[in-house]
């Protein structure tokens, strides 16, 4: 049984410093969900949990979802797949390059199958006569959204807080699809407050998604949440020289990683709100940590063309 597997002990929950600024006015934690599956990392976990216990339920054989090339989702299911023995098909935004960054091989080394759509047709991708489609072409597969995010990942995502074992004030996220705030927003049921950073370009568009998925959720609507939408350094995987300037200063006084496209956006929102006064003297402050840092193999490029060019 599936859901044997997925259980958790004990989540580490540790203090965070951050570079040039003093947090002694503040107790700020990270959660490191990150830590608790190699590849299926963060909130890959919870979002995937239950979706993976239903596809067994209804023994499907194979999984079937859709991402982009850096997708961490796309990783995670392969992963998965490989692990608790489905076969996976993955739909790709975009056109096949050659070699593979490195998200996409281990994707395929893990047994994905890769099909790749141009941006027109993958913005199909939540239409149901086109998933119809796509569950006939592909003999009835078990088919997880864009980023995992359904109201099962909301029933994941909604276990997470119970990780926390220290009282706060704020938990903050990273987001996507808009998937894990969600579960967080119905799991806390108004109480606290909830900040989430859109790595998106444009982030605004996910408080309506977000809202909607709450509801369907609890049937219940919260305002103790916000979008903080300044921080996505250009639009999702991109970033620039003041982000990797604050990554290299962040490692260096803490003990883990954060990755390009998600985390460390969030990471460097906070300190920039720390250093604007948002938060009153004495808040205790809780990050997710949502794993992802796989993808920076495929950043190194990017990385090293941007230190070039400014150093």
């Amino acid at each position: 049984m599936l859901s044997k597997l997925f259980e958790i002990n004990e989540v580490d929950l540790e203090e965070v410093k951050f570079p040039g600024i003093s947090t002694s006015d503040f107790k700020i934690f990270v959660l490191r969900i990150d830590k608790l599956h190699r590849e299926i990392s963060g909130n890959k976990w919870f979002k995937l949990k239950y979706n993976l216990i239903e596809a067994e339920k209804l023994n499907h054989k194979t999984l079937i979802t859709f991402g982009g090339a850096y997708s961490n989702h796309i990783y995670a299911v392969a992963s998965a797949g490989k692990e608790f023995g489905f076969d996976t098909i993955g739909i790709i935004r975009g056109e096949e390059y050659f070699p593979l960054n490195p998200t996409l091989q281990f994707a395929v080394d893990c047994g994905m199958k890769l099909f790749y759509l141009n941006r027109a047709e993958y913005k199909n991708r939540n239409d149901k006569a086109f998933q119809e489609k796509l569950k006939i072409k592909f003999d009835n597969p078990y088919m997880i959204p864009e980023g995992g995010t359904n109201q099962l990942a909301l029933m994941g995502t909604e276990e997470i807080v119970n990780h926390i074992k220290t009282n706060f004030d704020y938990i903050c996220t990273a987001c996507g699809t808009g998937g894990t705030i969600a579960g967080i927003i119905s799991s806390l049921k108004g109480e606290k407050k909830i900040l989430g950073f859109p790595a998106l370009k444009g982030g605004e568009f996910l408080e309506n998604d977000i809202r909607e998925l709450v509801t369907e959720r609890s049937s219940q609507s919260y305002n103790n949440w916000k979008l903080i939408t300044e921080y996505h350094f250009g639009g999702y995987a991109k970033i620039d020289i003041s982000l990797i300037n604050f990554i290299n200063e962040f490692e260096s006084i803490n003990s883990f990683k954060l990755d390009y496209i998600y985390t460390s956006k969030m990471f460097y929102g906070i300190r920039e709100l720390l250093k604007q006064e948002y938060f009153s003297k004495g808040t205790k402050i809780v990050l997710l940590h949502t794993g992802g840092i796989q993808g920076n193999k495929g950043m190194i490029s990017k990385v090293n063309n941007l230190l070039k060019n400014n150093y």
